[in-house]
């Protein structure tokens, strides 16, 4: 029997997964949303605001955004624990990685709500 040292913080088959995802509905949102922008009469504010103003698409714009964000989450921490070696130096990107996607989506939900 051979002992194996196991390290890590063992989620990466859950991150993986994750991410697929995200990418397949981020995928599928973007063709949907790409044929009913196609679809509309003229591309103009009145128009394009109205495509919006359907609480269904508003909403999954937003879920769109959320896992975006979530996606972008996954890949930049990962960058960060495999390349930033100081602890300290890490958790600050950490912290600002998390704030930053966090307005973001502030950010993406005043938009949507504000049209």
């Amino acid at each position: 029997m051979v002992n194996r040292i196991v390290v890590g913080a063992h989620y990466g088959l859950r991150d993986w997964i994750a991410q697929r995802a995200t990418a397949l509905f981020m995928v599928i949102f973007t063709i949907l949303f790409a044929a009913a922008a196609l679809g509309l009469p003229e591309m103009t504010y009145q128009t394009w605001s109205g495509l919006f103003r359907n609480g269904i698409v508003r909403f999954f714009a937003f879920l769109f955004f959320l896992a975006l964000f979530y996606h972008a989450w996954i890949g930049v921490r990962d960058i960060w624990m495999d390349y930033i070696k100081p602890v300290g130096v890490r958790l600050t990107l950490h912290l600002v990685t998390i704030f930053l996607l966090v307005g973001y989506a502030g950010w993406a939900a005043q938009i949507l709500w504000r049209l």
